[in-house]
């Protein structure tokens, strides 16, 4: 379990995450959504210990992140910024390999050689290994980080934005693979979000954040709500039951007719 407790963050005088207090459950999907500013990135960075905090703590299966090697942290926790880019040319399989680092002198080559074929079959990459990442679509590489992610073989798997300029057949992919990779791989996958409809389909657990602020917290069966949507994201919203689904429809009210 991942334990967050009073955890705040500053820039200057503006204060981007405030006081949040959470406990992101062990296994399965959990989306972190709201609106643009909410503090959904610099949470989730500052529980993978990519940002320092300015007060509160974070434990991971009861270590405290501060405290903790980085090498230890690295083999319970991966993270995925939305920032991917890399200074060097790489192939597809020289990045997923990257995620071996953190069990360098603990492994043989042998079984890093197996968890990098895995994560490639996983992610369907394993035809493009040898392929360099600026050849490769947009789709393509974010399923190569995602792989590299997934080499890394952590119980707890963050994403920051996966599906950042992905087109819908290839978000919809990534979301069923992250979905597969929490319920036979045993991940604990957190993803920030700003598509509800994903994170209503493919998560167990919602986290709302608004200004900074923890605003709601539970099932999408709780959380995917027009009256709470449209408090959150100060938009209409709609709700609708969908083949089994909440699925929610963004509008701003009928335009008025022509003359």
């Amino acid at each position: 379990m991942i334990e967050v407790s009073q955890v705040c963050k500053r820039y200057g005088a503006s204060l981007v995450v405030d006081g949040v207090s959470l406990n992101l459950p062990s296994g399965g999907v959990t989306a972190i959504i709201g609106p643009n500013g909410a503090g959904k990135s610099t949470l989730l960075s500052m529980i993978s210990r990519l940002l320092p905090m300015d007060a509160g703590s974070v434990l991971i299966d009861g270590l405290d992140i501060t405290r903790t090697r980085s090498k230890e942290l690295a083999r319970r926790l991966a993270i995925l910024r939305q920032d991917n880019h890399l200074p060097v040319r790489l192939t597809v399989r020289d990045l997923v390999a990257f995620g071996r680092f953190p069990h360098k002198g603990l492994s043989t080559p042998a079984e890093d050689a197996r968890q990098i074929d895995m994560a490639l079959r996983y992610m369907d990459m394993d035809q493009l290994a040898h392929r360099f990442l600026d050849e490769l679509s947009g789709g393509q590489r974010q399923r190569a980080f995602v792989a590299m992610v997934l080499c890394q073989d952590t119980d707890y798997v963050l994403l920051d934005e996966p599906l950042n300029g992905l087109d819908m057949q290839h978000a919809v992919s990534m979301m069923r693979t992250l979905r597969q990779a929490a319920d036979t791989l045993g991940k604990t996958v957190v993803l920030v979000l700003h598509d509800i409809n994903f994170a209503s389909c493919y998560a167990d657990t919602i986290i709302a954040m608004r200004q900074g602020r923890l605003a709601h917290q539970g099932s999408p069966a709780q959380l995917v709500r027009s009256d709470l949507l449209s408090e959150l994201y100060e938009t209409p919203i709609a709700v609708h039951d969908i083949g089994g689904q909440r699925i929610c429809v963004y509008y701003t009210g009928l335009a008025e007719p022509a003359g």
